[in-house]
This record gives C-alpha cells, sequence and structure tokens, in this order.
C-alpha cells in the first residue's frame, strides 16, 4: 500500500510524482517541467481573475460587524450521508439532497439551502494547508461544508447563479487528537485513487463543528475550477483540532488514478486572491 509519509524516500517519491499530474488543472506546480499550479489556472479558467474569486486573507480588524447578521442554524440528517468519494482533488463526502432533511439556514443567508457535501483542504506539512488565511495565518487543514440554495432546482443550476450556494469553512489547527474525525480517516483505504468512491452512511457533520459558530461572510467564488462566482462564504472563528498523526494519514490519498504513477494529494489549496474592494462582515464584535 503506498504511503504517503514524511520519509526521505517517500519525498522522493512526491517529488518524481508530481510530473503524473496531467488533468486540467492541478494543485501540483511542476508538470513535465512546466508550471501548472494555481496561479495558472486562469489560461483555462479566465474568472479566476475576477473580482469575486476566493479564498482570501480575512483582517479581522478590517472587517466590520454587522448587527443584522443572524445566527447561522445547521440541521443536519446523519443519515443523509450516502457515499466518500476521491475526486482527484480531494476527497469529499456526499449527501441526499432531494429534501430539506440538511439545510443550513440564517446567517448572512436568505431561504434554506441544503446540503450536497463536504470536503477538506490540507498541506504537505502542518504549518500550511488553509485556503482562508487570518492575518496572514495559514491553518493546517480547512474543511468546507457546500450548500446549494433551493430556490433553484438543482445544485448545478444553482452554482450558476451569484447567490447560489453557501459555503460554511472551518479551520483546523495541530492539537490534541480528534475522533470526530476518525471515522472520516478510516474510510481512506477504499478510495486511495482519483475516481475511487465507497459507501459511508450515518454521519452527522456537526460533530466537525466547533463550539462557537461566530463567523466571517463575504462574497466570493468556488476555490477549485470553474471558479464560479456563486458562493456565499462563511468562515468559522473557531478551529478545531487535529493531531499531526491524522494529517499525515490523511496525506496517503493520491491525486492519481489506479494503475498511474503515484501523485501524492497534498497542498490542494489555492492561495488567497485579491479583495477587489469587497467589505467582509463579521457576525460578532
Amino acid at each position: 500500500m503506498w504511503k504517503c509519509s514524511h520519509t526521505d524516500q517517500q519525498l522522493q517519491q512526491k517529488e518524481s510524482c508530481k510530473h503524473a499530474c496531467n488533468d486540467r488543472f492541478k494543485y501540483t506546480h511542476v508538470l513535465n517541467t512546466v508550471f501548472v499550479g494555481p496561479e495558472k489556472w486562469a489560461e483555462n479558467f479566465p474568472l479566476a481573475n475576477g473580482p469575486r474569486q476566493s479564498p482570501i486573507n480575512i483582517v479581522p480588524k478590517e472587517t466590520q460587524y454587522d448587527p443584522s447578521l443572524k445566527a447561522l442554524k445547521l440541521k443536519y440528517d446523519p443519515s443523509n450521508a450516502k457515499g466518500i468519494l476521491n475526486n482527484g482533488h480531494s476527497f469529499q463526502v456526499d449527501f441526499v439532497d432531494d429534501t430539506d432533511s440538511s439545510t443550513l439556514t440564517g446567517g448572512p443567508i436568505s431561504g434554506t439551502y441544503r446540503l450536497k457535501q463536504f470536503h477538506f483542504h490540507w498541506g504537505a506539512s502542518d504549518n500550511r494547508g488553509s485556503e482562508h488565511t487570518v492575518n496572514g495565518i495559514k491553518f493546517a487543514c480547512e474543511l468546507h461544508l457546500v450548500h446549494w440554495n433551493t430556490k433553484y432546482p438543482s445544485f448545478g443550476e444553482a452554482a450558476s447563479q451569484p447567490d447560489g450556494l453557501a459555503v460554511v469553512g472551518v479551520f483546523l489547527k495541530i492539537g490534541a487528537a480528534n475522533p470526530r474525525i476518525q471515522r472520516v480517516l478510516d474510510a481512506f483505504d477504499a478510495i486511495k485513487t482519483k475516481g475511487k468512491q465507497a459507501s459511508f452512511s450515518n454521519f452527522d457533520p456537526k460533530t466537525l463543528l466547533p463550539g462557537s459558530l461566530d463567523y466571517w461572510t463575504y462574497e466570493g467564488s468556488l476555490t477549485t475550477p470553474p471558479l464560479l462566482e456563486s458562493v456565499t462564504w462563511i468562515v468559522l472563528k473557531e478551529p478545531i483540532s487535529v493531531s499531526p498523526l491524522l494529517l499525515i494519514i490523511k496525506n496517503g490519498l493520491l491525486f492519481s488514478g489506479e494503475g498511474e504513477p503515484p501523485c501524492c494529494m497534498v497542498d490542494n489549496y489555492r492561495p488567497p486572491q485579491q479583495l477587489k474592494g469587497r467589505q467582509v462582515f463579521a457576525s460578532f464584535k
């Protein structure tokens, strides 16, 4: 079994496996000596240079407290969890979304948004991995819970609308072991390579949330191509903890498919983008 841990030999393997990544977009910076990291995404996806791109660097002293922002209401039905997938860029846990049994309401949004999936972004080392940063500080990992606006008939149609999606972002910091994440990690052997999927049922995403739901919010985009500018971002201020060992285990996933040269799934995050005049609001003083 391929393990993307941090021995010298495996680091060499990780370096060589970068050359195996040849999808339409990649996070790796070398492909047959050609740079193909996020800074090059605009060549295939011009919206990468759009006016409301994500992620961003959040500067708390420059955010604006908005007393009209409501408390977040997250109602998740554990029985809606249906599967876990290696999509070649991250892993995602998918949810049944044909009813309003798992929803997000309140906060900065109007109406009801259904949970579609959650996924993570992380780094090759513990000092990077989050997509959003706070005062330039990177966290080890970032969880995204993706919801779509039920005023539209489907997730696909919502994803192309300015108010179509709402994503709750949660930072993960290095600290105590987190048993709430272990169940997700235990499923990784079944989805080691791109395209692999497995059943994943009876899981409550609320167990991955911190005690405080204070948040920052702004109008942004998907952080992976096609980078559609359809996301109301809700970034929680309080991180949850994860042990370094769990992050190493997580680094065992591959960008590459079965039978391809192994390309370790690490550093799957987009750097912060320019605000371009947008205001970030806070639900707290």
